[in-house]
């Protein structure tokens, strides 16, 4: 919903399950091989061995599944051997709905429930096997990510939105409030709209985003930019504790980034109350407010996204913004109830204007998270 690139920062941020999966059928083997196929490219098997893998050992989409293993023996479950995995999905490839995290999730899902680790049934536990799908994210596939996605697909409960506070120092039990998000009580529905514009996290743009933090928060004498927004919220003239704390920063581009993630960090408390009050026009507000932050100070957004906002907002949308980590994807816009296909249709008519690609629009509620079908 809303806390865009915040997670890496240890901040605050407010994900929904969406109802869109990824399914996964895997049988055990008795040895250290692993062959993987999806329905997108049936006729092709992709083999890996976890015997002597090492990072980055496996090329293409193979690497999510085969990581997460590896990940698994790498922590010390030495249980996990090889299997054979059939992968089938709803989820829009690089549309920023977090396919990779439902994969690789998936994945850590099943391995726990066929070597019997014991991890899957509690939301505690599940944390460890979130660890395994970030891991295998980070170091096989070279998607920098920070647990925003994983922990969504992960530990999310139906009708509820999940308030996630990514500081390390805080454990499983401590780290997650669910946040009632019932669309119906106030005569909504989300809009989720696939702007069709690629998008990808390991062509090194987020990675720079991240390390840009990282030094900002260096040069300020800080573990991290949310020991930053908790002094910056707690002092008594907010505005101007940012503009003191943004002064220390010579490099204007930091400053920018710095200022979106604290502003964001704050915006994700704002939404919470907001929604939970009734308050929809201030929830749609700090949509907005979130996505022109994406767009010019993170700088992580495109135009087909910035278009798609602008239709839906013109056209009746409580708020839109981006979803994801930008550079392409998805929006998603707070819109009355069955108002969203009209604006979708508005969003479509403009792009086929602009010579985009052609959008899609999606179902989308606060579904549940990852679990056993079969």
């Amino acid at each position: 919903m809303i806390g865009e690139h915040t997670d890496y920062n240890a901040g605050l941020c407010l994900p929904i399950a969406l109802p869109h999966r990824t399914f996964i059928a895997l049988k055990p083997r008795e040895d250290t091989k692993v062959r993987v196929v999806s329905d997108v490219d049936s006729e092709n098997v992709t083999e890996a061995d976890l015997d002597g893998l090492q990072a980055g050992g496996v090329e293409g989409w193979a690497a999510y599944p085969v990581g997460v293993a590896w990940a698994l023996r790498e922590a010390g479950f030495d249980a996990v051997q090889g299997f054979d995995a059939a992968f089938s999905s709803c989820v829009p490839l690089g549309s920023g709905l977090s396919s990779s995290a439902a994969m690789t999730c998936s994945t850590a899902l099943a391995l726990d429930d066929v070597y019997g680790l014991g991890y899957g049934a509690s939301d505690a536990g599940r944390v460890t096997l979130i660890n395994a799908a970030i891991k295998s994210e980070n170091d096989m596939a070279g998607a920098s990510t920070a647990g925003l996605d994983q922990n969504a697909s992960m530990r999310c409960t139906f009708g509820h939105a999940l308030r996630l506070d990514c500081r390390p120092e805080l454990s499983p039990l401590e780290n997650v409030s669910q946040q009632e998000f019932d669309l119906d009580k106030y005569g909504l529905e989300l809009l989720v709209l696939d702007t069709q514009a690629p998008h990808q996290l390991n062509d090194g743009q987020y990675a720079q985003r991240r390390a840009t933090c990282e030094k900002a928060a260096e040069i300020l004498g800080v573990a991290n930019l949310r020991v930053v927004a908790d002094s910056i919220a707690k002092s008594d003239d907010p505005f101007q504790a940012l503009k003191e704390t943004l002064d220390k920063l010579e490099d204007d581009t930091m400053k920018k980034r710095v200022r979106h993630v604290i502003t964001e960090i704050a915006r994700v408390n704002s939404f919470v109350r907001a929604f939970a009050n009734g308050k929809i026009d201030e929830a749609g507000r700090l949509f907005n407010a979130s996505h022109d932050s994406l767009a010019a100070d993170y700088e992580v957004t495109v135009p087909e996204l910035d278009i798609a906002v602008d239709v839906a907002r013109a056209n009746g949308a409580y708020g839109a913004r981006m979803t994801g980590g930008g550079f392409g994807g998805s929006i998603i816009a707070l819109v009355d109830k069955g108002q969203g296909h009209e604006i979708a249709q508005k969003i479509a008519d403009r792009f086929e204007k602009e010579g985009f690609n052609a959008p899609r629009a999606l179902p989308a509620f606060a579904a549940a998270s990852a679990s056993r079908e079969a």
